[in-house]
């Protein structure tokens, strides 16, 4: 039989247990939770998506280079005589080689397709869009049109080149707001600073140094007339090969044929320009003094 003494102790310790107890479980309450607080890891990105923004990456590269340059272009030809022949061949080339260098970006876009990140194809979108406006504009520009006109001809082509700008947001914008954007951009090489496409990838620039190999027509352009010549030009020649009539214009590194219905420009040594079945030329080697060029019959 209990005492009334024993019911008391009996509650005094099990009221001191509970507090025990109680007290352990708030002093852990108080303290934070450290697995739950700690970020779970992000998820590595597809080498799909890596490859994406890489391309992505690059393009919008090109563009901004292709800026830079149109520019540059502009500004010089601005400083030359419109009467000057170096004039014309520059802007010839100019109109000659920028509608292409966008196409291959319009090409190299349209070649991503889907990310599977809806803000990232939103912004492909905006691009695909501006490009769509401005490359039918640039193709139907006839480098011929530069004989006429060579800084306006050029200028209209400037202002659609500077129009390629990022659409809003753009891409270091979204990788702010897109871990996993953030993520495959920091893996993608071509979208770290200073980035240059490889030898692989990036077109062969002739290297202008170096002294000229002798013509084995020297500067005699009649040599020419049968189809068959080689000849050195250092600015400008009228020359009749195989019955066509073909003016050469040598700039500082390219060289521009126009014929009655045609006109090329080529980016220096090794370029070749075929005119049908009647005539083909070919630049044997250039550098600030002129052109070797060699023509012959295909």
């Amino acid at each position: 039989m209990f005492t009334r003494g024993s019911v008391a102790v009996m509650t005094a310790g099990l009221v001191l247990a509970l507090g025990g107890c109680g007290g352990g479980t708030d002093e852990k309450a108080g303290a934070p939770d450290r697995r739950s607080a700690e970020p779970a890891p992000a998820r590595p990105p597809s080498r799909e998506l890596v490859k994406w923004i890489g391309g992505l990456c690059e393009s919008t590269r090109t563009l901004k280079n292709l800026r830079t340059k149109s520019a540059a272009d502009l500004k010089e030809i601005r400083g030359m005589d419109e009467a000057d022949l170096t004039a014309r061949s520059r802007a010839v080339g100019y109109l000659a080689g920028t509608p292409s260098a966008v196409d291959d970006v319009d090409r190299d876009l349209n070649d991503l397709g889907p990310s599977g990140v809806p803000a990232a194809d939103r912004l492909l979108d905006a691009w695909q869009k501006k490009l769509k406006r401005v490359v039918p504009q640039l193709d139907a520009m006839s480098p011929a049109t530069a004989f006429n006109d060579a800084e306006g001809s050029v200028a209209e082509a400037d202002k659609l080149i500077r129009s390629l700008t990022p659409p809003e947001p753009d891409l270091p914008a979204l990788t702010k707001k897109y871990p996993r954007l953030a993520a495959a951009h920091q893996r993608a090489e071509q979208c770290a600073p200073g980035w240059k496409p490889t030898e692989e990838t990036a077109s062969p620039t002739p290297d202008p140094t170096g002294p000229l190999p002798k013509a084995a027509d020297g500067k005699n352009t009649a040599a020419c007339s049968d189809g068959e010549c080689e000849v050195l030009i250092t600015s400008a020649a009228d020359i009749t090969a195989n019955g066509l009539s073909v003016h050469v214009t040598v700039g500082d590194s390219s060289v521009t044929f126009q014929t009655s219905g045609t006109v090329m420009n080529l980016g220096g040594q090794g370029g070749v320009a075929t005119f049908g079945d009647t005539l083909k030329a070919t630049v044997v080697a250039q550098n600030e003094d002129g052109a070797v060029l060699k023509f012959s019959t295909p």
